[in-house]
């Protein structure tokens, strides 16, 4: 089975998900696609959970309870959101191999680097070995795989990160590698009687 990951490391669930991909690749083949969340946001005309502030701070409590709660590294940085272009276009630009991605996560998520300051840029790049990051990010053909990977995103009805995708199936967030896990093992999950009813469900109310 092919799957697409798709993460952006504004997202500290999509950190929290990409420590455990280890659980489904042995039964997924997944291709690492860096996406920027706030193109998604704006495509489906969302907000972020960092534009409410009550919804702010449960968020940057929950995923500090879970880190610590799961025993990861963890160090919020000093700003959120921050501006995760340079940081995205670097997986790019280096393969976005299991081993990049993961490096760069843990030296946002980690040890608390920002991707849109000069100093955590620096460390940032130093974590996977290379002093010329701006020189790689300002490839054109690198700028153009994160478009192009927003775009397949929302081709394959992509809303969020972190997300799986396979076969035509949606699994999204952090807790939902399990079901996806489970999907793995069974896909006639998705067809049970009370799986499927859920295609066709109306609704009785709609926001006005």
């Amino acid at each position: 089975m092919h799957a697409h990951w798709y993460f952006d490391v504004i997202s500290p669930f999509a950190y929290l998900q990409s420590l455990r991909l280890g659980e489904v690749t042995d039964r997924a083949e997944l291709s690492l696609k860096p996406v920027l969340f706030a193109g998604l946001l704006n495509a489906h005309g969302q907000k972020g959970p960092a534009e409410t502030p009550s919804k702010k701070l449960f968020t940057y409590r929950m995923v500090t309870y879970l880190a610590r709660a799961r025993g990861v590294p963890f160090t919020f940085p000093d700003a959120h959101p921050f501006n995760p272009i340079r940081a995205l276009r670097l997986c790019i630009a280096l393969g976005s191999t299991p081993d990049v991605v993961a490096k760069i996560f843990h030296a946002i998520w980690g040890e608390g680097h920002l991707p849109d300051n000069d100093a955590g840029w620096q460390a940032i790049q130093a974590v996977v070995g290379i002093n010329n990051g701006d020189e790689l990010i300002a490839d054109p053909v690198v700028k153009k795989e994160l478009i192009a990977n927003g775009e397949q995103a929302l081709a394959e009805n992509v809303f969020g990160v972190p997300t799986f995708t396979a076969d035509g199936e949606v699994f999204w967030g952090d807790d939902a590698i399990d079901f996806f896990s489970a999907w793995l093992d069974d896909p006639d999950i998705l067809k049970r009687p009370e799986m499927a009813k859920l295609n066709t469900l109306p609704s009785s109310a709609t926001r006005i």
